[in-house]
Order: C-alpha cells, then structure tokens, then sequence
C-alpha cells in the first residue's frame, strides 16, 4: 500500500503502534489507521505534516516518505540509511556517463518513449476514424525522428546532446498538438506548460509527472543507482539528472491516464481552479490523479519477460536490468 497524504491540514502519527491519518471532512474529524507492515511509501502533500514518531516508524519499516509541492513534484524524502547496494554500481555508472556507451544507453531511453507515443496513438487511431488521416501523419513523422535518433552517433554524449534534444522535442510537440486536438474544445492547450501549468490539462499531466517521478527516484536507489548521475540531463547544482533520463521512456503510461481522464469526461472544473499565472488542482482533482495513477502503474497487469507483471515492477527490473548491465561491462 502506498499512503497519499494530500488533504490540506492532514496529520500522520502513531496510535496504537499503527500509522493514524487525522483529517477533516466537511468540519467532522476523520481518523484512519494502516499497519506499518502494510505500507510500502509515504507521500505527503503541501499543507500536511507527521510526528517523529510516525518517521521513526518508517524508516525501521524501510518505508520512504517523499514530501511533495503542491503541483505534485517532490520536494525531499527521507530514506533508511542503509539502501543495500554496492558503490561499484555507482562508480561505473560515472564511468559510463562520460563513455561512448552513454550515447547508445540515451538513444534507448528516448527510443523507447517514441515507440510508447507511437502505442498511444495507434490506439487513439482506431477509435477517431474521422481523425485518423491526421493521426497517421503524425504516427509516420514521429517513426522518421526515431530512425533519427538511432543513427545518431559521437564519440561523447556532449557531441549529439543537441540533436537527440531537438529530435525528442520535435517529436514532443507534435504529439501533444495531436492529443490536444482529440480532446474537447474547453480543454484543448497550447503545448507543454510546466510550474505553473497554463491549462487543466498540462495542471493533470504535471501532478502525474510528480508521482511518477518519486517512483522512478525509489525503484533507481533500490538498484543501487545515483539519482544524481546523469547522461542526457545536465548536472545542474542538487538536481537529480539521470531520474530525469531514466523516466522518459514511462512518461506516455501518464499521458494515456491522463487523456483518459479527460476524453472519458470525468474531470470538471471543480477539480482545478485559476491560479497566479496559471492552473492549479483542487484536493478532488489530486484524488482523482492519485487513484487513476495506482490502477495504472501498481493494479493493473501488463505482459513483460513472459510473466503478468505490474507496470511499477517492471520499471524496478529494468532499473535493476541496467544496474547490471553496467557492472557486467
């Protein structure tokens, strides 16, 4: 179980040696409790708070609590101190970073995400007949930046950074021109807007992207990756450049959770609200994200090596995949 703590003036602590959430509902206190053993993460939102005890808690569990913004990005997470992983695995992937082999590993990630835009939008296809002429176009143009992005080669990542840039943000927008046209006229956006989110649209996107982002960070540490390391993202002062690398393939399970959300007519505007120089999202709005993301990536099942698997463990195997495979080079 993965506990969401959104609701503003929400307070975890311990009760009866359990987690115990106390909230407010319609001016009536609300108190749930969960066995520790039950939990695999915390996250909380902007606006609540937990006990020393309740952190104590969850590290002798090893449960990680990720502090969230408002938007849905995270902020900081307190982890158990011993993760159970080798420096070695460390060391090489700095190593790797600055090889040639860093090229190839980049060309895959990306690869990888057009390939799942691409799934998304043959899916769209079949149902839009009346915009499939156009829906096509856009399949074939993303197919050519992808054969791009493969034939790219350099002797360092520094060499073709630009041009997987380009040829990924190309790709990038067009797709989301694309989805934007399919949805209704009141929810149409105009590209990709980050902090602060220009339209509900890019508002949902942004709070998806949050979460998933927490758990790409969680499944990378598990593997004994650095977060910090990066191949294609920059090393910025206290950013963590390779999650930014390694989440690209995943982002489209998002973006079909998402559009669904909006194609399927549940979101309203009661679920997000105007904002300084922008959109932001209601508590309902969050739940709503919070719910459709754990049916997608933890309850539902996809076919991967051979077994059912959920969309969450396969991105920790491929995590623990790429951990070996840079030990093993």
């Amino acid at each position: 179980m993965h506990l969401y703590i959104s609701t503003y003036g929400s307070y975890l602590h311990i009760k009866d040696d359990m987690f115990e959430v106390k909230y407010y509902e319609d001016d009536e206190p609300v108190k749930k409790k969960v066995a520790a053993h039950k939990v695999s993460s915390i996250v909380l939102d902007k606006g609540t708070s937990l006990s020393w005890a309740a952190i104590k808690k969850a590290l002798s569990h090893n449960i990680d609590i990720v502090f969230a913004e408002g938007d849905g990005a995270p902020l900081g997470r307190v982890w158990h101190s011993k993760l159970g992983s080798t420096t070695r695995i460390r060391k090489r992937q700095l190593q790797a970073s600055m090889e040639p082999a860093a090229i190839g590993y980049v060309a895959s990630w990306i690869t990888r995400k057009m390939d799942r835009q691409i799934d998304l939008l043959k899916d769209l296809k079949r149902h839009r007949k009346a915009k499939a002429e156009s829906i096509e176009s856009v399949i074939v143009t993303i197919e050519g930046l992808k054969q791009k992005v493969d034939r790219t080669e350099g002797d360092h990542i520094s060499d073709v950074a630009g041009t997987f840039r380009g040829l990924e943000g190309t790709a990038g927008r067009l797709y989301f021109g694309l989805l934007s046209d399919l949805l209704s006229s009141e929810y149409r956006f105009n590209g990709r807007s980050r902090r602060p989110a220009e339209d509900a649209f890019n508002a949902f996107l942004n709070y998806g992207y949050g979460i998933l982002y927490s758990k790409i960070e969680h499944c990378i540490m598990i593997a004994g990756l650095d977060p910090y390391v990066g191949f294609l993202h920059r090393d910025d002062y206290n950013q963590t450049s390779f999650v930014f690398d390694f989440i690209e393939p995943y982002r489209p399970f998002v973006d079909l959770t998402i559009y669904r959300l909006f194609s399927g007519k549940k979101v309203n505007q009661s679920h997000y609200r105007d904002i300084t120089n922008g959109v932001g999202l209601q508590q309902d709005g969050k739940n709503m994200i919070v719910t459709a993301f754990i049916n997608r990536f933890e309850e539902q099942k996809i076919r991967y090596k051979g077994r059912n698997q959920t969309r969450l463990n396969t991105i920790q195997q491929a995590a623990h995949t790429f951990a070996n495979q840079l030990i093993a080079e």
